[in-house]
């Protein structure tokens, strides 16, 4: 196998704990009356120091051991993003038990699937829908001894409430006093921390095993980029079932910030002026909106407003291309610059708090247009790049060239790799164990000398900087041979499309690309009343010719960007938005592309027997 690969020149990290149980005994032991967290409470917010947090996580760590949870025994938590999330999987990995992560969104079989696949014997479920699902499939699950519920009712057999569950362990406490710090103590870097099931895009879910070296070592690697400091604030949303969210938790451990919990997305735009987070990591999805959201605002405003909105915009571009290119900016531009940040640049900060020093993006390809406005804006948006394979992590971008489309150098300790083909590989101990359960789906993936076989295809600069260019099953060969990157065009046109759900490109072993595309319902509703028209129920307005034009405007502009053969011929406007729910996405917002051109092969095929006109409704 031939491969160029590259390792990182950036300061190495300083040793990493023994376990994440260690890691947070450590971080309460070195600043116990600081802040950890915050969450919503009473119509406001309520904040945690370590200590306080550590009190918690010891009871329920005492309860999981009463309850009879032994070294690596699994513990589920289907559950959104909340301050009862992380403190029961503190006290699971504390108890020396492993987590298994379970998206809140997955069906009863789904749920009933992970929890019997991963062998976990306790379940702690957020609520009463949670705990329906539960009940629904109990026969299928004879390992599970007891359900814990955050909020919902409990029936003192099967399930019980959380305060049940510390009264176990202050009962534990009595008798053993030091039951948890023995449990702590135990627990070795190759034990198992997390059991996160991958999304599923094709196929059944496989069960990654990462033990607690992956979660230490991002916990060490991040601390080396000296991107984040004691004093920094996180918002922090982003389902802890993924490992994006459960890797800033390591990270948080380790560098001692604090966070802003909640998980509800339609909760983010009106949170983040109240807690003013100095740093907030998402998919491109969240990024692509508040584009979105602000553009419309401006251009439904227009005249004055507009024209000040577009050469502010231009002004900072300037500013921020010379910031990457590592040119300098001269008096008149400096000029020009501290009177558009004064009127426009400082005003789109503040909708996001206004001391944001930096955002991340990753799980996806993020348009460059996108990232070069949020630096232009003043909040740089860095790239990073992971797998749930590898912990969630091993590339970031440099805060101080973040270029657009490259996702960085590997982390301290982490090498990268590229295949014969381009496929990416990635070697360090970031990288989990293996699949549960699995040898066969090890074997294929993780490689005899430690090498990870990603699936993505990417390249590398003289830098070691990598760019990934997409899923080596995603790309696209026309029958004329040419390959079309989907992710690439499809990142484009959010950029382009401020109506814009989500883009599915098409046209493997076809002679021409074509696409379906569903609507933002939130950026329809605002362009519909901008646009005079009477109504804004979605599929009314999917089926508006005045929505196909405009759709067929921003198509157009996407095609004059790309290379003729990747150009889209033709393309159909979806009756509803893709969801989580309706299984069209994945729970961190990537497409399911199988299921989707599964689920509307005959749309797919209706666009290439004749070519018609371009823009047609599903329905």
């Amino acid at each position: 196998m031939t491969t160029t690969s590259a390792m990182t020149d950036r300061p190495g990290s300083r040793t990493p704990a023994l376990s994440v149980a260690h890691m947070f005994r450590d971080r309460v032991a070195a600043s116990p009356d600081a802040e950890a967290y915050r969450f919503p409470a009473h119509g406001g917010w309520r904040s945690l120091t370590w200590r306080d947090t550590a009190a918690t996580v010891d009871a329920l760590a005492a309860g999981l051991l009463a309850s009879g949870i032994g070294p690596e025994d699994r513990v589920a938590i289907v559950s959104g993003t909340r301050i009862e999330w992380i403190q029961a999987d503190l006290a699971i990995m504390c108890a020396g038990g492993a987590t298994t992560a379970v998206y809140p969104s997955s069906s009863e079989e789904d749920i009933a699937y992970i929890v019997s696949d991963s062998g976990s014997r306790i379940v702690l479920a957020e609520d009463e829908v949670q705990v329906a699902k539960l009940r629904a499939r109990r026969g299928q699950l004879p390992d599970v001894i007891r359900v814990v519920t955050f909020a919902g009712g409990a029936d003192g057999d099967w399930v019980i409430g959380l305060a049940d569950l510390r009264a176990l362990g202050a009962e534990l406490l009595a008798r053993t006093p030091g039951a948890v710090d023995d449990a702590v103590a135990s627990v070795e870097p190759e034990h198992l921390a997390t059991l996160i099931y991958t999304s599923g895009t094709t196929g059944r879910p496989k069960g990654v095993e990462l033990p607690h070296r992956c979660w230490t070592y991002i916990g060490a690697a991040g601390e080396s980029l000296a991107l984040l400091g004691s004093d920094d604030l996180q918002y922090l949303w982003l389902p802890l079932a993924h490992s994006f969210g459960k890797m800033l938790g390591a990270v948080q451990l380790q560098v001692g910030f604090a966070s802003a919990v909640d998980g509800r997305v339609d909760r983010i735009v009106a949170n983040l002026p109240v807690v003013r987070p100095t740093f907030m990591a998402g998919p491109p999805r969240i990024f692509e909106k508040v584009y979105a959201a602000v553009g419309q605002t401006v251009e439904e405003g227009g005249g004055l407003k507009l024209r000040l909105y577009t050469w502010a915009f231009a002004v900072g571009k300037r500013v921020w291309r010379a910031r990457v290119e590592g040119t300098g900016v001269g008096p008149a531009l400096r000029a020009q610059h501290v009177l558009a940040d004064r009127l426009v640049l400082s005003r789109i900060r503040a909708r996001l708090g206004g001391r944001i020093r930096y955002l991340v993006s990753g799980s996806a390809a993020l348009s460059p247009d996108i990232s070069q406005w949020f630096g232009a804006a003043g909040m740089p948006l860095l790239e990073g790049y992971g797998l749930t394979e590898s912990s969630g992590g091993s590339c970031l971008s440099d805060l101080d060239r973040p270029t657009p489309g490259v996702v960085g150098r590997p982390l301290p300790g982490t090498e990268i790799a590229l295949a014969g083909d381009g496929e990416i590989l990635i070697r360090g101990p970031l990288v989990m164990r293996g699949y549960h359960d699995r040898p066969d789906a090890t074997a294929e993936t993780l490689r005899a000398d430690g090498w990870l076989a990603t699936g993505d295809v990417g390249e590398l600069d003289g830098e070691g900087r990598l760019r990934v260019t997409d899923r080596k099953k995603d790309l696209i060969k026309t029958s004329g041979g040419k390959y079309i990157a989907p992710q690439a065009v499809e990142s484009t046109f959010h950029a382009v499309c401020p109506i814009a759900g989500q883009m599915v490109v098409h046209g493997d072993g076809r002679n021409y690309a074509t696409a379906l595309i569903s609507l933002d319902p939130d950026a329809l509703a605002r362009w519909s009343r901008a646009e005079g028209l009477a109504t804004s129920d979605y599929a009314t307005l999917a089926a508006d010719p005045a929505v196909h034009e405009y759709v067929q405007g921003c198509v157009q502009e996407l095609n004059a960007r790309l290379n003729r053969w990747e150009t889209i011929k033709d393309f159909r406007i979806l009756d509803h938005d893709m969801t989580v729910e309706d299984g069209e996405l994945t729970p961190s917002m990537k497409v399911k592309r199988k299921v989707v051109e599964s689920r509307y092969a005959a749309l797919l095929d209706s666009m290439y027997p004749t070519r018609p006109a371009v823009g047609g409704t599903a329905r």
